[in-house]
Formats: structure tokens, sequence, C-alpha cells
């Protein structure tokens, strides 16, 4: 694999949801060795710290949580993420997943401006499709999705302007979708791949079917990977646990593929609660996943043990 010049970005967003604890997810990659185990691979790694929220003048919501922190962090974010030096991969170590308001936004507007098509791969248990009128429990975390591809209801946030078309996107390990946000993905493109397909067919198949049209368009590729992916017996370490998730073997395939397909140029790790963590073991795992799509192969593997 080619070295790649990858920035490190701490997004240390806990404003998503009610349970608490995701502050500490940035330094929990840190201290399990992340720039460490990616230099190791070649690559040029440079962590650039922590991004802090914007202040604004935005009032307390009666029902969504944090709001003025969230749009915030929104704003910050997306100028983290649009104003990267050319070559730059970005890593956003979160946080919750309402930091991907502001990375995919910003990520957007970077390839718009070098006019390519963004594609997004969203590897996670649930679909995060809400708006904020249609969002019951109030947590922000499960918004992003509806947020950048132009849904309506977003009117405290900064404008999408440049949306990404719900055909390109592909979501892997859903198991967790509420009624409403199951009705709004009926009326879309996106490709969708539930566990159910999964236990079915592999999850192989979808993300290569994915992969091929990312290539065929010549696209970037965001991937999105919330730690609640994964099977909670493997990765306790997050506060929205969905049992029959992704288990190790399945996870490590999907980074191989996307390190094969050489097309990813942006990466969350979100929802890492380390306050939740068994010894490490999740920040461990996560740390090990990101060495596997930035070229580690089956055999490189380092052997562990928590006992």
């Amino acid at each position: 694999m080619t070295p790649k010049t990858l920035h490190l970005i701490g997004a240390p967003v806990d404003s998503g949801k009610d349970r608490k604890g995701c502050i500490m997810g940035p330094d929990a990659y840190r201290t399990a060795g992340l720039a460490e185990t990616l230099s190791a691979l070649g690559h040029l790694v440079t962590d650039t710290g922590n991004v802090v929220a914007d202040t604004n003048d935005i009032a307390e919501h009666n029902h969504l949580i944090a709001l003025p922190q969230t749009v915030g962090w929104t704003s910050a974010l997306h100028r983290a993420a649009r104003d990267l030096p050319a070559q730059a991969v970005p890593i956003f170590l979160g946080g919750d997943h309402s930091l991907a308001l502001g990375t995919v936004t910003g990520i957007a507007d970077r390839a718009a401006a070098q006019n390519r098509p963004l594609f997004v791969l969203w590897l996670d248990a649930h679909s995060d499709f809400h708006t904020p009128t249609t969002t019951s429990s109030g947590n922000l975390h499960g918004t992003p999705v509806a947020y950048f591809t132009g849904r309506e209801g977003f009117d405290a946030f900064p404008t999408v302007t440049n949306p990404v078309p719900t055909e390109n996107i592909c979501m892997i390990g859903l198991r967790s979708v509420d009624p409403a946000e199951h009705a709004a993905l009926a009326d879309t493109n996106m490709s969708l791949a539930d566990m159910r397909a999964i236990d079915e067919g592999g999850i192989r198949a979808p993300l290569a079917e994915f992969l091929a049209k990312v290539e065929a368009a010549d696209g970037l590729l965001h991937v999105s990977l919330d730690v609640d992916f994964l099977d909670p017996d493997i990765a306790p370490a997050v506060g929205t646990t969905v049992p029959g998730g992704a288990t190790l073997r399945e996870a490590h395939l999907v980074m191989e593929m996307l390190c094969d397909s050489d097309r990813v140029t942006s990466l969350d790790l979100v929802e890492l609660n380390p306050f939740m963590d068994e010894r490490g073991r999740t920040a461990s795992l996560m740390v090990d996943l990101t060495a596997s799509l930035m070229g580690r192969r089956v055999f490189d593997r380092p052997t562990r043990s928590f006992a």
C-alpha cells in the first residue's frame, strides 16, 4: 500500500446523547497506540490535537439535547474537515456520532472543490436518519445522515452546501432502525445491508458492489465506523449496544476490502466510551481495525491478551 499522509483529529464530542463518556474517546485511541501503529505501517502520521467547539448564541431546546453545543461542534468540525491540506487523509477520533454532522459536510465541500463525487460508507447498527423534528429521544447523534443528505428540519444548523446524494451512501450492519427512519429510508435509493442480509449472504457482496460503484465514478470515499457496528461481545465500550453485530472476522474483512480498494480518503471512529470498556479492549480493537484499513495484513496482526 502506498504510504499516506494521515492526520489524526480529535473530536471529543459528547453532546449528541444523554449518556456521557465519549469525550474520552480521542485520548483512548491515543493511549491504545493508534499513531504508533499507523506509523509502523509506513504512513506519515500527524496528530493535530483536539478540535474545540465553536461558541454561538443558540438557545437551549426543550426537546433536543445540547443543541447549542452540537451546532458548535458541527461548524468547527466542518471547517477542520474542509480546510485540510490537499494530500491529507483525516481520521476523526470521536466522540459520539453527531460529529459526522460536521465531518461529512466538510469533506463533501472538499470533494466538491476537487470536482469529485463523495461516497459514504456507514458502518453502524443505526441508520441515524432522524431529523430534529422526528427524533423522539432528542439525541442528535441519531441525525447526521439526514443532515448531510439535505433533509429538512435542521434550521439551527449551518446550511449544507453540498449534500451527499442518497445513492452515494451504503449502510452495512443495520439492526436498530426506528419506524420514522424506516419510512424515510424507503423513499431513498441508499444501499442498505442489515444483519439479516449479512447472515444470509455474507458481508462481502454488498460492500464489493458499493466499492465497484465508487470506483466507476472515480469517487472519494468517507467511512464512518461506529463501535456499535461490532457485536457488543467483542466491543463493549459503547452506550448504544445492540446484540448481533459484526464479528471480528467480518469487521476485519470489511477493513481489508476497503484497503484493497484504495478509495478511502477520510474516516470517522465514533461512539467509543472508554468508561464502559474492559481493560481497553474496544479501543485496541478499533486501532486494529484501522490498521487493517491502512494496510496491515491478516498474518501481521498482533497477539493480544486481556486476561
